[in-house]
């Protein structure tokens, strides 16, 4: 593929993905967050399989950096959903 036809689906793609996840209503958030952490998951899988086959030092460079942003993707991830679970739970002891 070219790089105008590239960018043409990394474009595309941010744009339905910004408007799927503003259309979700926040009583939804905390699963639709769960299900992002799976699929961060995966992704951090596949960038580990494409920067232990890389081949040249710029695949690795790119590789690396996906593993260290799909990283703290998912931790932040589970960070968030964590902070959204604990308004569900009530306060334990004291006065409410």
């Amino acid at each position: 593929m070219d790089g105008v036809a590239l960018l043409t689906i990394t474009v595309l793609a941010i744009f339905v993905g910004f408007e799927v996840v503003s259309k979700v209503s926040s009583t939804l958030h905390t699963p639709l967050m769960s299900g992002a952490n799976a699929i961060h998951g995966i992704i951090l899988v596949g960038a580990i399989i494409v920067a232990g086959q890389a081949a040249d030092a710029a695949t690795l460079v790119v590789a690396l950096l996906a593993v260290v942003l799909a990283t703290a993707n998912l931790v932040g991830g589970f960070v968030v959903t964590d902070r959204m679970l604990e308004m569900f739970r009530g306060r334990r002891g004291g006065a409410r």
